[in-house]
């Protein structure tokens, strides 16, 4: 008989961010009070689920996401470089045609194939990093469920690559809301679904669910 495991793919919360810079790994970007209130109300929704491992990128807004379930399940938060935000050579940056990095002639050669893409991380390498990630999750969780707390742009990968989707995409259609679960099933090592939910979707403000935020 086969054993089912679930591994949940948690993009953090709100982060504060008044200047609107694409932070991607830098230090330093916390959530806001509300992010802190979407991670609370989160792991208020998972606190009956039988999760027995959990995960977390290094950057401090996903530590700070993390720590709610930490509490209310009594997990140590396992940190894993792997599930880390995507490189961008944007970092840093604002991120506009018209007010930001965009708008200088000499940023244009990165924008030259949004296949790889040219101006990050390949997306495959992203992909081949979270399914390493999961994986792990997936073994030390076997038979309950794991949670990783990771970032938009991973997590979206990841969910593509388990759909044998194409990895090129427009970043505003993405279907990873702040404080999002991706939710994976496999019955022993075998993906066999995917699905998605919002537990802290009614703190999403509207302008903020589509919203592309580089670094997220």
């Amino acid at each position: 008989m086969s054993e089912r495991t679930i591994v949940h793919l948690m993009r953090h919360g709100e982060v504060h961010n008044p200047m609107g810079v694409l932070y991607g790994r830098i230090a330093g970007y916390n959530l806001s009070e509300l992010g802190h209130e979407m991670a609370a109300k989160v792991a208020e929704s998972l606190k009956s689920n039988d999760i027995t491992h959990l995960v977390a990128s290094p950057l401090e807004r996903a530590q700070q996401t993390a720590k709610p379930i930490s509490d209310i399940l009594k997990l140590d938060i396992v940190t894993d470089e792997r599930v880390i935000e995507a490189g961008n050579r944007f970092e840093g940056k604002t991120f506009g045609v018209g007010d930001g990095a965009l708008k200088r002639p000499q940023n244009w050669w990165l924008l030259r194939n949004p296949l790889r893409p040219s101006w990050g991380e390949p997306y495959k390498e992203i992909a081949a990093r979270m399914r390493a990630a999961v994986d792990d999750a997936r073994e030390a969780a076997r038979g309950h469920e794991a949670v990783i707390v990771s970032h938009q742009l991973p997590v979206w990968t990841a969910r593509r690559s388990y759909e044998k989707a194409r990895f090129a995409h427009d970043p505003r259609k993405r279907q990873c809301s702040l404080a999002s679960l991706t939710t994976l099933t496999f019955d022993d090592d075998r993906f066999v679904g995917l699905t998605y939910s919002e537990p802290a979707g009614d703190l999403i403000p509207d302008a903020l669910r589509n919203k592309f935020v580089g670094g997220a």
